[in-house]
């Protein structure tokens, strides 16, 4: 009886076999479509991973604020950008791995067939977030080169070569958009669940950020059209922005390759040791006599000093302070946008008469005192540091000092913010190194426009290069950057 059984079974089991063999056409292991949850993903880690990698072919903010320098080889210290290609990297993650993702888990998302109000709402919630995303990755790119591809950008079919837009009429647009998709988040709903690495789909939490981005524009713009800055920057907080560091916007990394923190990928993983602490920032910290310091940084091998090495030249990586062990933990999370860089905006707000920012001591306060919480110093050694170093808005100069040296500090392992900050208020004051590449005169204050792109779109490049005021040279400033 059993023989007979397991003989019928495999009569069976071929008859189902080659009854139909359509399916083995079918490629398992390479799907012709995705769920738009998994291209935000991805999109969403590509995202945070390019603005916290400390790769020197792919972001070299850190040194271009002086957080860090090199060792055996200052090329990126010293300004040559060019011959690692640096603009291009930067330039095509941000296009092709990070908003083409956005866009294609848009046009999915367009496609889904909702049953009821409840799921067109958490649909309509996850296109506000992609909307959100988009925002932040376009203002990147304009605070990088300037004039970038805009309103013809990711149409391969329509325009394979996308003309550059008007960096200051992106700028509002990108602004309008942050105020449509934070006005058109249902809070009482669901959006990306744990596909959002950020903040799990949490609708509130991105209404925040939303508005804080806006603030963050729209202070950006303070010099070039201050009516318009402080209407927007009043908008933002009143459509609700951050409250608490719980509203940081971070992607916690896990414990292992490859999806670990990526400093822990390109300095430990890799062995390299290629980086330590600047001379600028250690020099200025230990003036200061920085609680940070301790959690930014190492002592100097065999002593019981934080010293910086020289920034632009070549340093002994046995010599000097180096990276403290917990930015290089694996899990050590990457962080787009944080509470403290908030109030240190809602400080500079104020300070620029915009009331509806408050008073810029209490925001100047209030975000040292974030930044010194987030790194796990004590409260009484915050308090007794701003006793020491108070807000001081005696006048522009003063307030600019106050608040852009603090932020510089403050935006330690965020080159990228930091950068931006010091080139918004010319604070604190960073000089070229001694010697530079092509013989710079001053720091960068843009990225010039990648090679590859003026070599693929040449007529779009040239015409946006024709706009920028002193021509297309890391020297030259982007529309907001007016003194």
């Amino acid at each position: 009886m059993k023989k007979i059984i397991l003989l019928i079974s495999f009569l069976a089991l071929t008859v189902s076999c080659t009854d139909d063999i359509t399916g083995l056409n079918t490629d398992t292991k390479n799907p012709t479509s995705a769920k738009p949850e998994f291209l935000f993903t991805n999109a969403q880690k590509t995202l945070v991973d390019q603005m916290v990698n400390a790769s020197v072919n792919r972001n070299v903010f850190r040194m271009l604020v002086q957080h860090w320098t090199e060792t055996t080889y200052p090329d990126e210290s010293q300004y040559n950008l060019t011959t690692r290609p640096i603009p291009d990297s930067h330039f095509n993650t941000l296009y092709r791995d990070v908003l083409r993702d956005f866009k294609e888990s848009n046009v999915l998302l367009n496609k889904v067939v909702t049953a009821g109000a409840s799921e067109a709402a958490i649909v309509a919630n996850k296109k506000a977030i992609i909307e959100i995303m988009n925002a932040y990755t376009f203002s990147v790119l304009v605070d990088s080169f300037g004039n970038v591809p805009y309103s013809e950008a990711l149409d391969i079919e329509g325009h394979p070569l996308p003309k550059y837009d008007d960096a200051q009429t992106i700028y509002k647009d990108l602004i309008a958009r942050l105020a449509a998709a934070q006005a058109a988040l249902n809070t009482s709903e669901a959006s990306f669940g744990s596909a959002d690495l950020i903040y799990n789909g949490n609708a509130t939490k991105w209404k925040k950020f939303a508005n804080t981005l806006r603030l963050r524009l729209a202070i950006n713009m303070s010099d070039v059209d201050a009516a318009y800055a402080s209407a927007q920057a009043t908008a933002a907080i009143n459509a609700g922005i951050m409250t608490s560091s719980s509203d940081d916007a971070n992607l916690n990394y896990l414990g292992a390759q490859p999806n670990a923190n990526p400093l822990y990928a390109d300095i430990v993983a890799s062995g390299r040791k290629d980086f330590v602490i600047a001379d600028t920032f250690a020099d200025k910290l230990n003036a200061l006599n920085d609680p940070r310091r301790a959690k930014y940084f190492t002592f100097a091998p065999g002593t019981t000093l934080y010293k910086g090495g020289i920034y632009g030249s070549s340093n002994s990586y046995t010599n000097f302070s180096t990276i403290n062990s917990t930015i290089l933990a694996p899990s050590f999370p990457g962080t787009l946008l944080t509470y403290s860089e908030q109030e240190f905006l809602l400080a500079e707000a104020a300070a620029r008469g915009i009331a509806a920012a408050g008073v810029a001591a209490t925001h100047y306060n209030s975000a040292v005192t974030a930044s010194m919480d987030n790194w796990g110093v004590a409260a009484v050694d915050a308090t007794a540091y701003l006793i020491a170093n108070p807000y001081n808005g005696t006048s522009t100069a003063a307030w600019k000092k106050s608040i852009g040296e603090q932020a510089w500090i403050a935006l330690y392992n965020r080159g990228f913010e930091a950068w931006n900050s010091w080139r918004r208020l010319d604070f604190p004051v960073l000089l070229a190194p001694a010697t530079t590449y092509n013989d710079i005169k001053s720091v960068p204050t843009r990225l010039t426009y990648p090679a590859g792109e003026a070599t693929v779109n040449s007529t779009n490049v040239t015409a946006a290069a024709a706009t920028v005021t002193g021509g297309d040279k890391l020297t030259s400033k982007i529309f907001w950057d007016k003194f």
